[in-house]
C-alpha cells in the first residue's frame, strides 16, 4: 500500500524505465542485425527493399497483438482476468495469422504488393517469402506481450530485457544457420521467427515465477476485457498503416527502390532510439498515482528524449561512416542519401514520448476509445496528403518525403490527444 506522503522519484522511474529502454533497443538491434546481414547478400537493395516492405505490412496486420502487455498491466488481477486476457490474445493471433497466410500464399499477395503498394514483381516475391515464414509469429508475439505485462506489473522489468538479450544472442546463430536453408530476405524472416520463439519461452518462464494475484481489486469480465482491449488493438493496427501508406506513396516515385530500402533502415534506427519512449505508457500505468507523479514523469521524459535526439544526430553525421558504413555495410551513396532525413528524425523521440505519456493517461482512465480516434485522425491526415500528392510531380528525394510525412503524422496525433485531455477529468 502506498502511503499518503509517498512521492515518485526520478530514481524509481529510472530503475523501472531503463531496463525497458534496453529491451526496446535490443529488440530494434535485432532488426538492424538482420538488415546488416541482408545488406551483405548478392542483391542488397532488392533484398532490403523486400524485407522492409514485408515487415511494414506484417507490422500493420499483426499490430493488434502488440498491445497485449498494456492490456495485461491494466487488467490482469487474478485467475479469471488472466484467462480472459489469454482468450483475447489467442483470438487476435488467430485473426492475424489468417490475414498473413492470405497475403503470403494466395494471389491476394501480388494484388497487395504490386497493385496497392506498387512495388515491382521482384520486390513482391521477396516480401511474400518473408510473410510465408512469419505467418505464425503473432501467436508467439502475443503470448510474449501478455507475459511481459505480468512481469512489468511486478516491476521486474530487468527480466524483460534479459529475455530480449537472449533473443539477440540466438539471432546471430539463426542468421548463420538460415543461409543453409533459405535465400534472400527469407533468411531474415527465419532468423526473426526463431529468435522470438526463444524469447517467448523465456518470458513464459519469467511470468510464471513473478505472477502474483491481486485479490484486493475487482476482476473484469470477459466482455469488459474485450471492450477495453479492442480499441487499443484497433489503434495499434491503425498506427501501423502509417508506414505502410508512406511506403505506398514513395514506391511510386522515381527513386522508389533506394527510398524503400532507406526508409526501412531509418525506421530501424527510429525503433532503436525512439522506440523506448513507448515504455512511458507502461510507466504511467504502473507508477503514476497523482499529478505530482505525472510532473516527475514528464521531467524524466524530457531528459531521455533529449539524449535520444542527440544520439540520432551523432549517427547521422559524425559517426555516419562508422555506424552506417562499417557496422551496417551501406555504400557511400546510400549513406549520403540517408544522412539528412535521419538527422531530422532527432525530433522523433520528443514527439513520440509525449504521445505515449498521453496514451498512458487515457489507458489509466479506461478511455481507450479516444486512442482509436486519435489514430484515425492521423491516418485521415495521411490520406489527404496522399490524395494531394497524386496530382503533383515531385522532384524531392523519396526518403525526405517519407520522413516529413512520418513526423507530421505524429504531431497530428499528439495534437488530438492533448486537445482532449480535459475530458479525462
Amino acid at each position: 500500500m502506498v502511503s499518503s506522503d509517498y512521492r515518485l522519484s526520478q530514481r524509481e522511474i529510472a530503475f523501472f524505465f531503463f531496463p525497458l529502454l534496453l529491451n526496446v533497443q535490443l529488440m530494434s538491434l535485432s532488426h538492424s542485425l538482420i538488415n546488416a546481414a541482408l545488406a551483405r547478400l548478392a542483391q542488397p537493395v532488392l533484398t532490403l527493399a523486400g524485407f522492409s516492405i514485408a515487415i511494414v505490412l506484417h507490422l500493420c496486420l499483426a499490430s493488434p497483438a502488440y498491445q497485449n502487455h498494456t492490456i495485461a498491466i491494466a487488467l490482469i488481477r487474478g485467475r479469471r482476468s488472466l484467462l480472459g486476457v489469454g482468450l483475447y490474445v489467442v483470438a487476435v493471433a488467430l485473426y492475424v495469422s489468417v490475414l498473413l497466410a492470405l497475403v503470403a500464399y494466395t494471389p491476394l499477395g501480388k494484388l497487395v504488393f504490386e497493385q496497392l503498394i506498387g512495388v515491382s514483381p521482384a520486390i513482391s516475391d521477396e516480401a511474400r517469402s518473408v510473410l510465408a515464414i512469419l505467418t505464425f509469429l503473432p501467436f508467439f508475439t502475443g503470448v510474449r506481450g501478455l507475459c511481459q505485462g505480468i512481469v512489468i506489473r511486478a516491476r521486474r522489468t530487468g527480466l524483460v530485457s534479459l529475455a530480449t538479450l537472449i533473443r539477440i544472442l540466438s539471432l546471430v546463430g539463426f542468421l548463420l544457420l538460415g543461409r543453409h536453408w533459405f535465400s534472400g530476405a527469407a533468411i531474415g524472416a527465419f532468423a526473426l521467427l526463431a529468435c522470438i520463439v526463444v524469447e517467448t519461452i523465456f518470458m513464459v518462464w519469467f511470468a510464471w515465477k513473478t505472477y502474483t494475484p491481486c485479490a484486493a481489486e475487482v476482476e473484469k469480465s470477459l466482455g469488459a476485457i474485450f471492450r477495453y482491449a479492442l480499441p487499443l488493438s484497433f489503434s495499434s493496427a491503425m498506427q501501423q498503416t502509417v508506414p505502410l501508406m508512406i511506403s505506398a506513396i514513395i514506391s511510386r516515385l522515381p527513386d522508389s527502390a533506394p527510398a524503400l530500402a532507406a526508409f526501412g533502415i531509418i525506421r530501424g534506427f527510429i525503433f532503436l532510439l525512439a522506440g523506448p519512449m513507448r515504455n512511458l505508457q507502461q510507466a504511467y500505468l504502473t507508477l503514476v498515482k497523482d499529478r505530482a507523479d505525472y510532473q516527475t514523469l514528464t521531467i524524466f521524459y524530457r531528459r531521455v528524449a533529449l539524449g535520444m535526439g542527440l544520439i540520432t544526430l551523432a549517427i547521422a553525421y559524425p559517426f555516419n561512416r562508422m555506424v552506417l558504413g562499417q557496422a551496417m555495410g551501406l555504400n557511400v551513396e546510400l549513406r549520403q542519401y540517408i544522412a539528412l532525413p535521419l538527422a531530422i528524425c532527432a525530433l522523433y523521440p520528443a514527439v513520440s514520448g509525449i504521445i505515449y505519456i498521453y496514451r498512458g493517461a487515457y489507458s489509466a482512465k479506461h478511455r481507450t476509445a479516444f486512442l482509436s480516434w486519435a489514430t484515425l485522425c492521423k491516418v485521415a491526415y495521411l490520406c489527404i496528403c496522399w490524395l494531394l500528392l497524386v496530382f503533383q510531380s515531385l522532384t524531392v528525394p523519396g526518403i525526405a518525403l517519407a520522413i516529413f510525412l512520418l513526423l507530421s503524422c505524429e504531431l497530428c496525433e499528439a495534437w488530438y490527444l492533448r486537445s482532449h485531455l480535459k475530458l479525462l477529468a
